[in-house]
Formats: C-alpha cells, sequence, structure tokens
C-alpha cells in the first residue's frame, strides 16, 4: 500500500520560509520520479516542482529561484524548500508519486503566506 505523509505546513509572513517534507512507503522510492504540486482555493491543482530518480528537477516559473526540490533517498523521503514565500504561494501542498502511471497523493499540507 502506497502511503505519502506531507509535513512541515505552516503560517508565515511574506519574505519568509519553509521546508515541506514528503516520506513515502510501499514504493521503491529511488526509482520514481516525485513531485510537488499546490492548489489554491477556486483554482486547479498545479504542479510546483517534479524530481526524477536521477536528480533533474523542473519548476514552475513562478517558483524559480524560490522554492528547491531535493530526495534522500536512504530517507524515501523528498523535500521542497520555500524561500522569499509570497501570498500568492498560499495553497495547499500535495505531495505526488506515480509508480506504473498510477497517481497516488498525500492528504496535503496547508501553507499560508500573510501580506
Amino acid at each position: 500500500q502506497v502511503q505519502l505523509v506531507e509535513s512541515g505546513g505552516g503560517l508565515v509572513q511574506a519574505g519568509g520560509s519553509l521546508r515541506l517534507s514528503c516520506a513515502a512507503s510501499g514504493i521503491i522510492f529511488s526509482i520514481n520520479a516525485m513531485g510537488w504540486y499546490r492548489q489554491a482555493p477556486g483554482k486547479q491543482r498545479e504542479l510546483v516542482a517534479v524530481i526524477t530518480s536521477g536528480g533533474s528537477t523542473k519548476y514552475l516559473d513562478f517558483v524559480k529561484g524560490r522554492f528547491t526540490i531535493s530526495r534522500d533517498n536512504a530517507k524515501n523521503t523528498v523535500y521542497l524548500q520555500m524561500n522569499s514565500l509570497q501570498p500568492e504561494d498560499t495553497a495547499v501542498y500535495y505531495c505526488n508519486a506515480a509508480p506504473g502511471g498510477y497517481n497516488y497523493w498525500g492528504q496535503g499540507t496547508q501553507v499560508t503566506v500573510s501580506s
């Protein structure tokens, strides 16, 4: 059974930082790409960042230079370091894995950035 458990969200002032973590189980973590998505109220879920099994990364244009995705295969954990947070970054952030093309999601963690 695949489980993705996010943590690290919270309330922060604009310009602040947060680090999200996602612990994965039930998959061969090291061979899977992992992603972070977010969904703001009234908006569609969007891809924020993805990291491949080889460590290559890709980011949503709006977060480039501010967010960094990384992974620790020994801990089956993917991280999202978020710096220079803006009110527009307020959303529920979800961890994603898609082994064999089937999407698995965590429960989400709320990030709220106050102006």
